[in-house]
């Protein structure tokens, strides 16, 4: 299907969401987005609108729109309600996926291995949250997947240490996340419910342990105020 101005809009931004390369909280400026996309107000509204459904931005009553927040109240919610949901997610993808969605899976892992074979942070943002994605899909739930895509826009966004790593023992993880994904693609191929929800779990621990550096980094880790994993911190400040 050809590109419109009106889809690069919303394609531009939920990217630039995802990658961080609009901060939580921005403004985003109708009158410019129109005049950069060559589109009329309605349109941008148009946009503006289904992005917030989708929960990528908020909007605002005579404020406008801005792309939607992170805090302390967001966070410890998504680190209490993630790995329920994915597991619920992956059970139901295991019992109702479809043959093309696995193939549609298998060439989002090759693309996300190319990207972390490159060491593309930014492609592996994007290939990683489409490969999470396609799980809601094949789950075919009308009550879970709209949750899993807002919780996907957040690991996305505090998960990007992940996909910059800075040392051995990251570029390690990392490996083992693709590894990971290999995993689950096999555990659905042979329609394993259990291995695919431990799966979950294992690779729901291994992200969780990276997006604590995002939250915490390691200069205030060591603060004596700041002891504790950041779930704790998340749930003090509630």
């Amino acid at each position: 299907m050809a590109k419109t101005p009106k889809s690069n809009l919303y394609e531009d931004l939920k990217r630039q969401i995802l990658t961080m390369e609009l901060d939580p909280d921005a403004d985003l400026d109708e009158a410019s987005l129109s005049e950069k996309y060559g589109l009329s107000r309605t349109p941008v509204r148009d946009i503006f609108r289904r992005l917030a459904g989708e929960g990528y931005i908020d909007i605002r009553e005579n404020r406008g729109a801005r792309v939607i927040p992170m805090n302390h109240s967001t966070l410890r919610n998504f680190f209490l309600v993630a790995p329920m949901v994915y597991a619920a997610i992956g059970r139901l993808a295991v019992q109702n996926f479809k043959p093309v969605q696995l193939l549609d899976l298998k060439q989002t892992q090759e693309r996300f291995r190319a990207a972390s074979d490159n060491m593309d942070a930014l492609a592996m943002v994007l290939e990683n949250n489409r490969f999470h994605e396609i799980f809601g899909e094949m789950s075919g739930n009308v009550y879970l997947q709209p949750s899993l895509g807002r919780l996907l826009i957040d690991h996305a966004r505090i998960g990007h240490t992940f996909f910059r790593p800075r040392n051995e023992d990251m570029k390690r993880r990392l490996q083992v996340a693709v590894g990971h994904h290999d995993s689950f693609i096999d555990a659905l191929g042979a329609h394993d419910e259990n291995a695919v929800v431990d799966l979950v779990f294992e690779h729901w621990e291994l992200s969780r342990e990276n997006m604590e550096m995002f939250i915490a980094p390691q200069g205030l880790k060591a603060d004596a105020f700041l002891g504790g994993p950041a779930t704790q911190l998340l749930e003090k400040s509630s």
